[in-house]
């Protein structure tokens, strides 16, 4: 089955369209808490709530990173979009339908997961 880049490509632009919505709703600013007024686990909370809010939004930026990417090469015509970048084989067109980012083949992705 051969490669939509067509429909990859309103794929994508619809995935960035809605974390760039999200990134607009986000608003992380340092914790800064009442030392006086706040308990330890009231405190311990908020740090975490922060810390969780930071790394969605770090994981939101390189999700909008990864779709710019595959944005690119599709739109290039890159020969290479849709092939492993580790073992150079075709990624299956039902992984790419399901994540247009994907760089890597199942199996190849498999290795650095267990890696």
């Amino acid at each position: 089955m051969p490669i939509d880049r067509q429909t990859l490509r309103e794929v994508l632009h619809a995935q960035r369209e809605a974390l760039s919505q999200e990134s607009e709703l986000d608003d992380v600013h340092t914790v800064e808490l009442d030392q006086t007024r706040v308990g330890r686990l009231s405190r311990a909370e908020a740090m975490q709530d922060h810390q969780m809010a930071l790394e969605m939004a770090r994981r939101r930026r390189a999700m909008l990173e990864a779709i710019d990417d595959a944005l690119r090469r599709i739109g290039e015509e890159d020969p290479n979009f849709g092939v492993c970048d580790d073992c150079g084989e075709p990624i299956a067109a039902k992984r790419l339908a399901l994540d247009p980012t994907q760089r890597l083949c199942v199996s190849c992705q498999s290795v650095r997961e267990e890696n």
